[in-house]
């Protein structure tokens, strides 16, 4: 007569609760993967009129959506101790190759802000996000303390400063904003005094200003930055223009939009760059402000679940993590809106995952994958 194996007493489920592969935040990764999806569809509308192929961009973008994923599933299936334990190595390696491009950069006398490897462009300021995360993090859960010393403060101060500036010196002021949104989350979330955050704020306005003084900011990104204070300036009529257009585009959309590749202003040619730079304002456009409800929906579920997360991290590093990316997300989406709608200056930010761009999604994914790793370990 054959014997029943005895089981877990779960029924067909044979390995423990704290198993990673049993932990996967679903909820997440369907918000994730359905902001992704909006994006390929974003990308297309507002590509399709720009090259011979309408679809070369969409096509790009899926390819790099699916290099994105298995990333994300590769950081996954590591557990985030092991990354810790490589953060100094990863960051190095960060600190030369923005070094290199920012030496590229100044030697031809423009704004160089990525590698050209064929028909792909690596760009190191969006990969640095994860590597100084890891290495912050890494080095404030060295010391368990329910407040941040003023040594172990300056420290970290150093290890995202660095980075910080050699993006400035690119010039890529955007990315470098996204930096000083992580540290100062991060910090505040270690226990950081109030003071050592002020001291953040007023080192970063400094270093943007020096920037604009020393000219290490090329003409075109300046004038970007000067619309926001001055758009009756006949100088600027270029940069007001696109950015008068995108504030059109998603007050014209009316409640329910003009329907998908149905917008003049997102499907035409009177926003450059809007696969890139405004995104929202085609969503605005073309799904009006159902579609715009939609999108903000979307990253906030995002950001609830990665807050939850940090709560139920197993330990500071962890939460950390999580800290640094719901810091960085929701500082970057919120520029990205705000310099469409006209409440921020524009920096050329892109949207995470809606925006056109590999180096930016494989990178967002990346980032979420290790929260993902902070969730599926935190029964251990």
């Amino acid at each position: 007569m054959l014997q029943r194996k005895p089981d877990s007493g779960l029924g067909n489920i044979r390995s423990s609760p704290a198993d990673p592969s049993r932990n996967i935040d679903w909820v997440l990764m369907l918000a994730q993967a359905a902001l992704t999806v909006a994006g390929c569809f974003v990308v297309f509308s507002a590509t399709r009129v720009r090259t011979a192929d309408p679809y070369t961009f969409v096509t790009r973008q899926v390819i790099f959506a699916i290099a994105a994923t298995v990333v994300m599933f590769v950081v996954m299936a590591i557990d985030y101790e092991w990354l810790k334990q490589h953060a100094r190595t990863l960051y190095v390696l960060t600190i030369g190759t923005l070094f290199v491009l920012a030496l590229y950069s100044l030697a031809a006398a423009g704004t160089v802000l990525a590698f050209e490897l064929g028909p792909i462009q690596v760009q190191p300021a969006e990969f640095a996000k994860f590597t100084v995360l890891l290495a912050l993090c890494s080095y404030l859960s060295e010391e368990r303390s329910d407040e941040v010393s003023y040594a172990r403060f300056l420290g970290g101060l150093m290890i995202v400063g660095l980075p910080m500036i050699l993006i400035i010196a690119q010039p890529d002021l955007g990315s470098a904003t996204v930096l000083i949104a992580m540290a100062m989350g991060v910090l505040l979330v270690a226990g950081a005094k109030a003071r050592y955050i002020l001291a953040i704020s007023l080192m970063s306005v400094v270093t943007l200003g020096a920037a604009f003084i020393g000219r290490l900011v090329n003409p075109y990104q300046l004038a970007r930055v000067r619309v926001f204070f001055d758009e009756n300036n006949p100088d600027l009529e270029k940069e007001v223009y696109q950015v008068t257009n995108a504030v059109r585009a998603v007050g014209t959309g009316g409640i329910f939009g003009k329907g998908w590749l149905q917008g003049p202003l997102t499907n035409g040619r009177d926003i450059p760059v809007i696969w890139a730079d405004f995104p929202f304002a085609a969503v605005g456009e073309q799904f009006g402000l159902v579609g715009c409800a939609a999108i903000l929906a979307l990253f906030a579920i995002v950001l609830v679940r990665i807050w939850r997360i940090a709560h139920l991290s197993r330990d500071l590093l962890g939460t950390y993590l999580c800290a640094g990316v719901f810091t960085m997300l929701l500082w970057q989406v919120f520029q990205n809106i705000g310099m469409t709608i006209k409440i921020m200056p524009v920096t050329g930010l892109p949207m995470p995952f809606i925006s056109y761009g590999g180096s930016s999604l494989i990178t967002w994914f990346a980032l979420l994958g290790v929260v993902q790793s902070v969730h599926m370990r935190r029964m251990r």
